[in-house]
């Protein structure tokens, strides 16, 4: 039988990490509510581990550089398995807190290895398919842990036979990665001087020396800031839509839960996205997560029905699937121009959803609580507006600088043009 590859692997990888991690996230904030923690401190512990991730992911991501991607990946799983344990050692909010900010360190650590390590191991016209399978693998195994995390907390009649297969769980990984993943990374293939919303890499020469001035491709920061706005415009409404849905469209709870069954149908529509940014366009599937905000927005503005809610969860979901295996295609590319600072790279790209993902809810609540739910429906489309816009700037500044690499490379600019 042939060998998975270790994209394969990865993708494994990503499937039962979040299996183990989707038993977590349903059963913790339960779990927090039983010690007597309020809704607002139960709110501040969901977000506790992407603060923390947040904060050390630049640091994590020169780390993993340094010690290597698979060694800084096996040294994350190890410690996201043995905290899931610790929770059974927790019997005060602080003590669950350290645990969840422990999680963080674990995920700044993970988050740019394993994207490094697929942006490596993904076949070179296939970047944004690998992205793809993976992210749908993780969508998948989310939604699956966390209902058997709502089954084991009814049969096993509390929380300590959850925590225990979510660390029984979080072994697979381990195994997966430590057998599958090879040590040593790729020799790495020519790869562009400057990442592009667009597809495609150059195998040209490097350019000779040019007396003429050259435009420089976007920095890091400048796709960081792309991250943080398309993935902001999205949480602006993903964690409080379960209100939304209650208390500004109606729905009963039950009806506001089914919504949710949408997820991880449509989440296999990845792959296609992912076929289509790495052999149509790239710009064009990016745009259509920008699209989606709006018209989702647009939609639960204007029918807020059952019906309506259902119409608009479903267009998110499906521009969530395409936004992240076009994105991490993009970052991979930007990510290939440094490659033994691969994991910093992907570190920093990673840190601009991660703050995009903080900031909007809180945004969110203060647009809500000062001027009610229209101005904050209508924000997220001035803000998805203002996204696409910016993805345009940043792809014609690319075209731009790439243009000039072209130019400069061309034998015809190293003689003089011929006078009449």
């Amino acid at each position: 039988m042939r060998r998975p590859t270790a994209a394969h692997a990865l993708v494994l990888e990503g499937f039962t990490s979040r299996l183990s991690f989707g038993l977590v996230t349903f059963a913790l904030p339960l779990y927090g509510r039983e010690l007597g923690m309020s809704i607002a401190e139960v709110g501040l512990l969901a977000s506790f581990s992407v603060i923390v991730s947040l904060a050390l992911k630049p640091l994590a991501g020169v780390v993993a550089d340094r010690i290597g991607l698979k060694r800084a990946l096996l040294v994350a799983l190890g410690l996201r398995s043995l905290l899931c344990l610790g929770y059974l050692a927790t019997s005060t909010p602080l003590q669950v807190f350290a645990v969840r900010g422990s999680h963080g360190v674990s995920d700044s650590l993970r988050d740019p290895s394993v994207h490094a390590l697929l942006a490596e191991t993904a076949p070179p016209r296939k970047v944004a398919g690998t992205f793809a399978w993976y992210q749908t693998a993780k969508t998948s195994a989310g939604a699956i842990g966390k209902s058997l995390s709502g089954v084991l907390l009814v049969a096993a009649g509390g929380f300590t036979w959850t925590f225990v297969t979510a660390f029984a769980l979080s072994l697979l990984p381990l195994v997966v990665v430590a057998a599958l993943v090879p040590a040593r990374r790729p020799t790495a293939s020519p790869t562009p001087s400057g990442g592009s919303l667009r597809n495609g890499a150059s195998d040209r020469p490097p350019a000779p020396p040019s007396s003429s001035p050259r435009r420089q491709p976007p920095g890091v920061a400048a796709f960081a800031v792309l991250g943080f706005l398309v993935s902001g415009t999205s949480a602006l409404l993903t964690t409080l839509f379960p209100v939304i849905a209650t208390e500004y469209a109606g729905l009963s709870p039950a009806q506001a839960g089914a919504l949710y069954l949408l997820t991880p149908v449509l989440a296999l529509t990845g792959p296609l996205w992912g076929r289509l940014s790495d052999r149509v366009s790239r710009p064009l599937v990016l745009s259509f997560r920008s699209a989606a905000n709006i018209g989702s927005a647009a939609i639960y503005l204007l029918w807020p029905n059952p019906a309506g809610l259902w119409t608009g969860k479903s267009l998110d979901d499906l521009g969530k699937a395409a936004f992240r295996p076009a994105w991490g295609s993009l970052m991979a590319e930007v990510a290939s121009r440094t490659p033994s600072r691969r994991a910093r790279t992907m570190a920093y790209l990673t840190a601009g959803e991660d703050a995009g993902d903080i900031a909007a809810p809180l945004v969110a609540g203060l647009l809500w609580t000062g001027w009610g739910v229209p101005a904050l429906l209508i924000t997220r489309m001035v803000a998805a507006v203002v996204s696409e816009g910016y993805a345009l700037w940043l792809d014609h500044r690319s075209r731009a600088a790439a243009h000039d690499e072209r130019t400069d490379r061309s034998p015809r600019s190293l003689v003089p043009p011929n006078r009449l």
